[in-house]
């Protein structure tokens, strides 16, 4: 008997995310299961305080293709996302985040790039990547000025020529996944400017869709993440520089 080969793996970080992720799950396995390709969804538990794996739960009995990684410690979201793309299957791997805030029907605009070669498809926030991105319901003014200054000194230091590099809805194909993650280092919220410099390194061919993006207030991302960030990504810049992700490096 000839098992059926996954197409796509959504893949979810998820902390303390019992209130939000039910609807976010819900809507998630409603498009798909109207979609022609096979499917999988991956939720990976960053250690949560609260009862978000035992909702997860709940819903694999009417949510299908539903898996969960149900890990006691917090680790962080790049640590979470990375294990959730170790364990998945699909041939795309796409994280995406608990709250909903980049819809899944966005994904119909990645599989293109995907068809015409790209080895990463990336969404973005900011019209200065993709005409006609933006954001329904915008961050709040100090956000929006942090992440601006920000992505400036990102792109100086890691990631040039990419303005949104921070948005969580990111699809790798399989063999970038294999090859990317397993030299990260960064296990918080830098991850996604060390996956884009290393896939850079690759010389992978990255393809960027705009997206409108809904903020949550309810965000976990606080003010000084923004400044782990920032010094996450010094740590990325010396990495390079000093040859710290060569492929025999990586766990």
């Amino acid at each position: 008997m000839q098992i059926m080969e996954t197409y796509l793996s959504v893949i979810i970080p998820a902390y303390n995310e019992e209130n939000r992720i039910p609807k976010t799950l819900r809507a998630i396995s409603s498009y798909l299961q109207k979609q022609p390709y096979s499917y999988e969804i991956l939720v990976v538990c960053d250690g949560p305080k609260d009862k978000t794996a035992d909702v997860v739960r709940d819903l694999k009995l009417s949510v299908p293709n539903l898996d969960l990684i149900d890990r006691k410690k917090n680790m962080g979201k790049g640590y979470t996302v990375k294990e959730g793309m170790f364990a998945s299957k699909g041939k795309i791997r796409l994280f995406t985040d608990a709250d909903n805030s980049t819809d899944i029907s966005y994904f119909e605009k990645m599989r293109p790039l995907f068809d015409k070669g790209y080895d990463i498809v990336i969404s973005t926030r900011d019209p200065k990547d993709a005409e006609g991105a933006g954001q329904d319901v915008p961050q709040p003014w100090y956000k929006r000025l942090m992440g601006n200054m920000g992505n400036l000194y990102i792109q100086l230091l890691a990631v040039p020529g990419i303005w949104d590099t921070q948005n969580g809805f990111k699809a790798f194909r399989d063999y970038a996944a294999e090859k990317i993650f397993p030299l990260t280092r960064i296990n918080r919220w830098a991850f996604d400017v060390e996956s884009l410099a290393l896939a850079r390194k690759f010389k992978y061919k990255i393809g960027i869709i705009p997206i409108h993006w809904i903020n949550d207030p309810k965000s976990h991302v606080s003010l000084m993440a923004y400044f782990k960030v920032l010094f996450d990504v010094l740590k990325i810049r010396w990495n390079i520089t000093r040859g710290k992700y060569n492929e025999q490096d990586g766990k």
